[in-house]
């Protein structure tokens, strides 16, 4: 097993570096100081080589690109994930206002989130595992929200292959806290897209969403419907029903409700596999929220997929969103003295 930096460009006048962990297995993962990119999952191939599970580049234009920017490639986002109705949210009866950055909504933790900073970066190893830990401070002067609240990101690869991320975050005043990672996979090494790719998930529901993508309140069976993924479906077959239904996205960006799991005792939250070359990733969250979103229309240049339609896809594990407005989603404030832990983790097959 190694750690491995480099560095990987500049951007606002700062070095950004890519560290890189790799198993005794060949397996390696890539992580960037900036917004916490998940640059690669590199995995070997049945022709000597290697694949990348993610859609990545390899220089920081692309992702700072601000044509790409809508896409959050690979980027942790914060403080929270999905979006907040008008930017506007209570805690114990204090209302807070934060700006807008899609339209009249904050999304993503704002302009100014986890998905922008620069990370101080430690690593670590034994004979199981390796790790690289992010930690960043994040107050009210860079994003708007209340509190100043201290966030570390680890990301650790296994001897059986697997990735953890954890999300630990605390504070000095009563905030928000619901971050996630927006990495996009298409798992084929070689397809312009992921519609050979079959989708499985622990959901019985989803939530009904209004014209900005705002939940309404309301969860909706997905039985009978392109939603209904509680067996093992063919993507390409779910985007053509979307698009027979005449959805404005031509595709998915949606909040499934999944049951939290984690690796030792429940069911995966998703499972995404490639049918053509039988690579498969199990996915775990502890959260009660699932983002599938089918990189709809967008046509992001300088990656390592082909620009179009459907050429990768994201899957945001996170508490389900705009939870200040619809409290039985559940809680995602984080108050001094309470830190809070969550933890998304990956099983690779081949």
């Amino acid at each position: 097993m190694k750690i491995e930096n480099v560095k990987f460009g500049s951007y606002e006048d700062r070095d950004v570096i890519k560290y890189t962990l790799t198993n005794d297995n060949g397996v390696s993962i890539s992580v960037l100081n900036f917004a916490g990119i998940w640059q690669a999952y590199m995995v070997p191939n049945n022709e000597g080589g290697q694949v990348n599970l993610l859609l990545g580049a390899d220089n920081i234009e692309a992702y700072v690109n601000p044509n790409n920017a809508p896409l959050y490639v690979g980027r942790i986002v914060g403080r929270f994930g999905g979006r907040i109705a008008k930017g506007q949210f209570d805690i114990d009866g204090n209302s807070y206002q934060i700006p807008a950055n899609e339209g009249d909504n904050s999304l993503h933790g704002g302009a100014n989130g986890l998905s922008q900073q620069f990370y101080d970066v430690t690593t670590s190893q034994d004979q199981e595992k390796l790790q690289v830990i992010l930690t960043t401070t994040i107050g009210t002067a860079v994003d708007q929200l209340p509190g100043n609240e201290t966030v570390k990101i680890t990301y650790t690869l296994d001897n059986d292959n697997g990735v953890t991320i954890d999300f630990d975050g605390q504070t000095d005043a009563k905030t928000l806290f619901n971050p996630t990672t927006h990495a996009y996979w298409n798992l084929s090494g070689e397809a312009k897209t992921i519609q050979g790719h079959v989708l499985t998930l622990n959901s019985t529901y989803h939530l009904e969403l209004d014209d900005e993508k705002i939940p309404t309140g309301r969860k909706l069976l997905n039985k009978n419907t392109p939603f209904d993924f509680s067996h093992p479906t063919v993507m390409g077959t779910a985007l053509q029903e979307m698009q027979e239904q005449h959805v404005p996205e031509g595709g998915f960006d949606d909040i499934f409700v999944v049951l939290p799991s984690n690796r030792l005792a429940h069911e995966p939250v998703a499972t995404l596999m490639d049918a053509a070359s039988g690579r498969k990733i199990k996915m775990y969250s502890d959260r009660n929220g699932l983002v599938v979103y089918t990189a709809n229309g967008q046509h992001a240049d300088g990656f390592n997929r082909p620009a179009g339609q459907w050429f990768a896809m994201a899957m945001e594990g996170q508490t389900l969103p705009d939870t200040p407005h619809h409290p039985q989603f559940g809680d995602i404030s984080l108050r001094p003295g309470y830190p809070q832990h969550y933890q998304i983790h990956y099983d690779y097959f081949a």
